[in-house]
C-alpha cells in the first residue's frame, strides 16, 4: 500500500516532434523549467525532434508538459510522446546538452 507523495521527485522523458529546431525551443524549454523548479536537460535529436528529461514534482512536470504541447510562438509543434519514470541519475539545474 504505497502512498503518492506530493513531493516524490518523478522523471518525464518527452520527445517534441514538429519545427522545434531553430525557433528558440530549447530556450523556452529552459526558462520554462527554471521557473518551476524542475531539473534535467534538453537537446536537439539528429532527426528534428526535441529530447526533454525533466526531473521534478508530479504537478511541476505535468505543467512543463502542457508548455511543451505549445511551445514557443515560432515554434509547430505536431506531438509530444511523455514517458513517465523513476529518475535515473541526478540532474541538478536545468541546461541544454550538445
Amino acid at each position: 500500500m504505497s502512498q503518492n507523495n506530493p513531493h516524490q521527485k518523478e522523471e518525464l522523458y518527452a520527445v517534441v516532434v514538429g519545427l522545434v529546431q531553430g525557433v528558440g525551443f530549447r530556450y523556452f524549454v529552459v526558462q520554462r523549467a527554471h521557473a518551476l523548479g524542475i531539473h534535467g536537460y534538453v537537446r536537439n535529436d539528429s532527426n528534428g525532434d526535441v529530447e526533454v528529461v525533466a526531473q521534478g514534482t508530479r504537478s511541476a512536470l505535468e505543467q512543463l508538459l502542457a508548455l511543451l504541447r505549445q511551445g514557443p510562438s515560432a515554434a509547430q509543434v505536431q506531438d509530444v510522446q511523455a514517458t513517465w519514470r523513476q529518475p535515473t541519475e541526478h540532474v541538478s539545474g536545468f541546461h541544454t546538452r550538445w
